[in-house]
């Protein structure tokens, strides 16, 4: 029989991108169900390894990803919410997390998948609610993973007669290094285990591979779904990089030891076909699920060990940004509003420093244009937001007890002086969007742009950090001078502003470079206005 391979090609392609965009689908529609407060739960309840586990295991299934988990995580790692022990316990969730969608195919419900798409193509367009949408959304993509799955087994059906697809297939049960290797290949292309391991499920279904050829392909599978959270690691901290080799490490380690147990393996999971009528898709399924819960059981007694190896296999200083307030101690509420005052004006200063350091990030991105910089600064901003919360959460909970009048004045100081720097973060935040847009548009500034940039940059970090040093020492003279630093700040400005007027009439500047100069001097004009704010707050002059 001669081979149509335009159809077989394009059909098997084809129902790969529809079997990958459900994924992604649903996998995001449920997030929204969930409330999209992923963060927030891996945050709040991964106080140790095993509630790592748990946890791992649910977010993956809310999001349909175990790349996606693994990613989140390695981001957490890096802003300092979260230890590389409680990481390590959360991707071994995640790994069994991800098995859920291959149980979903194993039902093999292909015959209902276009009912099943119509019907959360209804809810998505008839229904104005956010919340059914959201629920079509989930429906959608559920049909559309068997809408996708049903065109690539059709598509695949046709090389159960081809020669040489038979000759790979027992190359793959000859050699299951061979199979390993085909597996890890293919999911670092696809770029996701739930995609490949379907394909694998589709093939062993029609027949087209045997046990022994898939198993080794499943366990490449796993290893080649940790390239997403390697790639994610990259330029970003040391302990991000740890996490990221603790996944490769831990699916590498589970595949050798599921290799050498091959024959029992294969031998348990033709048992439980057999013993439960599973179908072969199912079995699948099952040999996936069972990979990952025995490997996290084998593994789970070793994490301190992981920790250690990787830790001395990537040496290196854990440098992060911590988004956890420090010092908000909440007993301090009711026993003593005064010290929980002083309190959060240590977080306060705390906070304020980020905003310094978020200042000379950006500056530093300005003349470098080093995206690393350019994501420390977004880095910044985050926790500053988070910090924020935190502390009025803290402060407002203080205003609820009795306190003295003189209290009561530092409170409102305070309070008032968190919005400042909030707004200080947003500003740089700012400048770093307009800093992007000169990149990506490949705007150039003259060299006396720069220079102008330059001393309104150092004027402006300067000030900034002497307002958090006269709030820190309660120092008027310092908050004088603040105020006098603003005054420059206001004229430089002006200054500078006129200077671009010349420039663009001259016809040495671009209308574009205008625009992005002009912008970021207006924000640090603006940043200088904050820090004058947080000076008069301390010499009781604001209104």
């Amino acid at each position: 029989m001669e081979m149509n391979w335009q159809e077989i090609l394009f059909a098997f392609f084809g129902g790969l991108g529809v079997f990958l965009f459900s994924i992604k689908y649903m996998g995001d529609a449920l997030q929204k169900v969930a409330g999209d407060k992923l963060r927030d739960i891996l945050d709040r309840f991964t106080t140790n390894p095993f509630m790592g586990v748990l946890v791992g295991i649910i977010v993956t299934i809310l999001i349909q990803s175990s790349s996606g988990t693994t990613v989140i995580v390695v981001g957490l790692v890096s802003a300092g919410f979260m230890t590389l022990r409680q990481a390590i316990g959360v991707i071994m969730g995640a790994n069994i997390g991800t098995t859920v969608t291959a149980f979903i195919i194993g039902l093999d419900v292909g015959a209902y998948a276009l009912p099943i798409m119509a019907v959360g193509a209804f809810m998505i367009f008839f229904f104005k609610k956010n919340k059914i949408q959201n629920i079509g959304q989930v429906i959608f993509g559920f049909g559309g993973l068997f809408f996708g799955m049903e065109t690539m087994s059709g598509a695949m059906k046709p090389l159960r007669e081809l020669p040489a697809f038979i000759d790979m297939t027992v190359n793959l049960s000859e050699m299951p290094i061979l199979g390993v290797a085909v597996g890890t290949i293919f999911t670092l292309i696809v770029q996701s285990s739930s995609g490949t391991i379907a394909i694998l499920q589709g093939l062993y279904a029609e027949g087209l591979v045997t046990l022994d050829a898939a198993l080794p392909v499943l366990f490449g599978d796993n290893i080649g779904t940790t390239i997403t959270a390697v790639l994610a690691a990259l330029g970003t901290s040391v302990a991000a990089r740890r996490a990221a080799a603790v996944h490769v490490l831990f699916n590498v380690i589970g595949s050798i030891i599921f290799l050498i147990l091959l024959v029992p393996f294969t031998a348990y999971v033709t048992w439980l076909g057999s013993t439960f009528g599973l179908e072969p898709k199912m079995e699948i399924a099952f040999a996936h699920g069972t990979f990952n819960i025995t490997n996290t059981i084998i593994q789970f007694p070793l994490i301190g060990l992981w920790a250690y190896l990787v830790t001395k296999l990537i040496p290196g200083e854990e440098v992060t940004i911590e988004f956890k307030p420090k010092h908000l101690d909440i007993h301090f509420i009711e026993q003593s509003p005064s010290i929980a005052l002083g309190q959060a004006k240590e977080e306060i200063l705390r906070m304020g420093q980020y905003s310094v350091q978020g200042l000379q990030e950006t500056y530093e991105y300005l003349k470098t244009k080093s995206s690393k910089n350019a994501e420390t600064g977004y880095q910044l901003e985050d926790a500053i937001n988070n910090l924020d919360s935190k502390i009025t959460d803290y402060l407002v909970l203080i205003s609820a007890e009795s306190i003295s009048a003189a209290d009561s004045t530092r409170h409102t100081m305070l309070m008032e002086t968190v919005r400042d720097i909030e707004r200080i973060g947003d500003h740089f935040e700012n400048i770093i969007e307009l800093i992007d847009y000169q990149v990506n548009n490949r705007v150039n500034l003259t060299e006396d742009a720069m220079e102008d940039l330059r001393e309104m940059f150092t004027l402006t970090i300067a000030t900034v950090q002497k307002s958090l040093d006269a709030l820190d020492t309660t120092s008027h003279e310092l908050a004088r001078e603040v105020a006098e630093q603003e005054d420059l700040i206001d004229k430089m400005e002006r200054k500078f502003r006129k200077k671009h007027i010349l420039r663009l009439n001259e016809g040495a500047c671009s209308a574009q470079a205008g625009i992005v100069f002009v912008d970021i001097i207006s924000n640090l004009e603006r940043i200088g206005d904050h820090s004058v704010n947080i000076a008069e707050a301390i010499l009781g002059n604001r209104a």
